[in-house]
């Protein structure tokens, strides 16, 4: 049944690569601002293709949601109601608001009933979104249509000469790939994303101004990640990251962009009047690994139906560009410097964490698919019921990603921005530097960031984080955390109080805890296991490490509940 399903999959794909469509205007979502905000979440449908309506959801609408234009500093309220005949949430992915207010899954709006909270916007300037966080209903419900962009602005911002008039020079680009079956349906697929949208549009056309322009890129697909970059090759800037401005513009021709992740770009028109050139994702130049690229996997390890898509590892179109003539007053230069970046300092770091992206068993007897999951962090699958982390208010913490599959992950955490320090290895590029709150992080490679978490405490709701492919996230690649004023909880207190010694070690590790161990795990830094041990349960130890070589390492101590502590060691002569 499931070849069968592939192959009608892969018919469908055909068609659509086949049938000329033609262009249609790229739709420009309606923006509403001010302080108080009625968001109706509501079924209908929409017609994708001539003599065939599609069932879709929307806010305020029938497909994706209005633009909310927010003031850094305004205090904000929202009345989400749910009009669908299912449960739903709606997440403020990006904002740091308390974790009662963030929209997670514990936050569920049953059917017919509204969710009201309240908040002061405490972002700078920059492009946020917003969407369903349901457990388990994160893909169906945004891959129907539910999203929609946050616009932040400032005082530093409104200091800069940069373009800002909505849907003229300052342009929203929400790019999603979807599947439909052959009935023309949107169908949740993780292979067959053969439809790409910008704003809800198939095969937009936009027509831009000739002069400088604005284009905020937000990749809300459920799994692809896109190459960004022009069919003239031309240069364009990069202003912004996740979290906001950059302290100076970058010059670019190619930008990528994983689920989630959001970015600024200034593109110069100027002279360009009358001629058309294509906004194109160059998916035959991304590294393997990352979904949409040419190649994902290896031998068995790899995504069911993944090589029938013919997006796959190739060039396509994602929007149509024609420029026309430039307005009145436009921006004709690129500033050479935007807002001052100060980053958070690794002297100042109070905590290190890991977190270990893994492959989990369905059954006792199954064997893990290191490319298709299911994945999990830390050896666990998310748990409505379940706390993996405890934080104390105003700490600053490393948190260290490491990947053990197959298949990039862009990682997500809520409540924060953070700084990426290390990306396997070394530091990270241009396009990297800046607010960040989505990262990805490649097979078997790891990550490195520093953040900060403040203003915000609760001692019973959690914030998450994630993988932002939305299949796995609904597949249990998720976890918790809470954000407390002291430290509480056996799991804190536990991490707190294991000492590894010396570090670095030459032969022998030695280990104390408070509590009990009952086995340990360690693993390199690309993920790989070099020692492991169950079945004991001590509070000293002593790891032989004599045959390891030299290098950075993560032991991970589980007690009798089988809960993970992460540490790093490194391994030296």
């Amino acid at each position: 049944m499931k070849d069968l399903k592939t192959v009608y999959a892969v018919l469908f794909g055909v068609l659509l690569a086949c049938h000329c469509y033609g262009q249609n205007s790229l739709t420009i979502p309606p923006q509403i601002s001010g302080t108080s905000f009625q968001l109706n979440v509501q079924s209908g449908t929409s017609v994708f293709y001539t003599g065939t309506t599609t069932p879709t959801y929307g806010v305020n609408g029938v497909l994706l949601a209005p633009t909310l234009i927010l003031n850094k500093g305004d205090s904000i309220s929202l009345a989400v109601h749910n009009g669908l005949s299912i449960p739903t949430t709606m997440h403020w992915h990006g904002l740091h608001v308390a974790p009662q207010n963030d929209g997670g899954p514990h936050q569920i709006i049953a059917p017919n009933a509204s969710w009201n909270p309240s908040f002061v916007v405490r972002n700078q300037a920059g492009t946020y979104w917003y969407h369903p966080h349901g457990a388990g209903q994160t893909d169906p419900q945004v891959s129907k249509g539910l999203a929609g962009m946050i616009i932040i602005h400032d005082s530093a911002e409104a200091s800069l000469n940069l373009p800002s008039t909505y849907g003229v020079d300052d342009i929203p680009l929400i790019v999603q790939s979807k599947a439909f079956d052959v009935l023309q349906q949107i169908a949740i697929s993780t292979e067959m994303d053969t439809a790409i949208f910008v704003n809800g549009t198939l095969t937009p056309e936009f027509s831009a101004p000739a002069q400088v322009v604005r284009f905020r890129l937000l990749n809300g697909s459920s799994m692809r990640s896109y190459n960004f970059g022009f069919s003239n090759g031309q240069t364009f800037y990069q202003i912004a990251t996740d979290g906001g401005l950059k302290d100076t513009a970058v010059a670019l021709t190619r930008l990528m962009l994983s689920p989630g992740e959001r970015s600024e770009i200034l593109v110069n028109f100027q002279g360009m009047s009358g001629q058309t050139i294509d906004l194109m994702s160059f998916a035959s130049e991304m590294p393997q690994g990352i979904f949409g690229s040419l190649i994902v996997g290896m031998q068995d390890d790899t995504i069911d139906g993944y090589n029938q898509n013919f997006l796959n590892g190739a060039d396509f179109n994602i929007l149509k560009v024609t420029v026309a003539n430039a307005t009145v007053n436009p921006v004709t230069t690129i500033p050479a410097s935007l807002v001052p970046f100060n980053p958070y300092q690794e002297d100042s770091i109070n905590m290190t964490r890991y977190f270990v992206f893994d492959t989990l068993r369905s059954l006792p007897l199954d064997r893990p698919n290191r490319a298709d999951g299911p994945f999990g962090i830390n050896n666990r699958s998310f748990s409505m019921d379940s706390i993996n982390e405890v934080v104390n208010l105003n700490a600053t913490e490393e948190w260290v990603l490491v990947n053990k599959t197959l298949v990039a992950h862009p990682f997500h955490i809520h409540d924060v921005q953070f700084n990426v320090v290390e990306k396997g290895g070394v530091s990270p590029t241009a396009t990297e530097t800046g607010w960040k709150d989505v990262v990805l992080v490649m097979p078997q490679d790891s990550v490195k960031f520093i953040t900060r978490f403040e203003t915000f405490a609760n001692s019973t709701v959690p914030y998450m984080y994630h993988c932002h492919l939305l299949h796995h996230e609904d597949d249990g690649m998720m976890g918790s955390f809470l954000v407390t004023q002291a430290t509480v909880g056996i799991r804190d207190e536990e991490m707190n109080q294991i000492r590894l010694f010396p570090n670095p070690a030459q032969n022998v590790l030695e280990v104390t805890s408070s509590s009990p161990i009952y086995g340990f795990t360690i693993t390199d830094m690309a993920g790989r296991i070099v020692a492991s041990e169950t079945g004991f349960q001590r509070k000293t130890m002593q790891l032989d490490i004599s045959s390891l070589q030299d290098g950075l390492y993560i032991v991970s101590m589980t007690d009798e509940k089988e809960k993970a502590s992460h540490f790093r060691f490194s391994k030296a002569q």
